[in-house]
């Protein structure tokens, strides 16, 4: 399959990552070329924009990673709100699409939200995203205010927390604070790998269903 980049259609290979020197209008013209579709996911900075078609490992890693989340939130009985596809965007400045967002300890800012404000309302407290293609960086959600970023990449999960206007990599989380994300993440990822995504899921919703009864 050939790349082509044009106003009227998109089509980039599975895995592929093109990046290319574009305006504001240039990016919301892409943008609005998919129709209803979120596919090739596409990134707006400085100048610059990201396309990227993601390979199924990415899917079904983000999935996962988002169904532990809301596992341990469900164990702990903790309300929440999440939001995928979603596109976050300030003209002019930038525009990017996590894979999940979690509004988490502001759960009540974004409850029965059709539309976000990314300029007034506040940011998800958590964003999570797959990258095995060196497509996305911490950084780019630093004009959002966004507190704490997850960036799952080949050699394992690593978490960044916004301090100031810089984000710093941490060793743990601001959300779940007592949880070693990376172990936890590399057991599921291990069971998936012998017995399946929906049984390596429901073996850590009973287990931490038992830690917290």
């Amino acid at each position: 399959m050939y790349a082509i980049v044009s106003r009227e259609k998109i089509q980039l290979p599975p895995g592929a990552v093109m990046r290319m020197p574009g305006t504001w209008q240039d990016y919301c013209a892409l943008r609005d070329s998919r129709g209803d579709g979120s596919i090739p996911r596409i990134k707006f900075r400085q100048g610059e924009i990201l396309l990227m078609s993601p390979l199924p490992r990415h899917g079904r890693e983000a999935n996962m990673l988002a169904d532990v989340v809301k596992i341990l939130l469900d164990a702990e009985s903790r309300n929440y709100e999440a939001f995928t596809p979603i596109t976050m965007d300030i003209p002019e400045v930038g525009g990017i699409e996590p894979d999940d967002c979690f509004y988490i300890d502001h759960w009540q800012a974004a409850v029965g939200q059709d539309r976000i404000d990314w300029q007034v309302d506040p940011p998800p407290d958590l964003v999570i995203e797959i990258d095995v293609t060196t497509y996305t960086a911490a950084a780019d959600y630093a004009p959002y205010g966004v507190p704490e970023v997850w960036l799952f990449k080949p050699q394992g999960l690593q978490l960044y927390r916004l301090q100031g206007e810089a984000y710093q990599e941490v060793a743990t989380s601001q959300s779940f604070p007592t949880v070693d994300w990376g172990e936890l993440v590399e057991q599921v990822l291990r069971s998936a790998a012998v017995q399946g995504t929906g049984a390596a899921l429901r073996q850590l919703r009973q287990q931490w269903s038992d830690a917290s009864s």
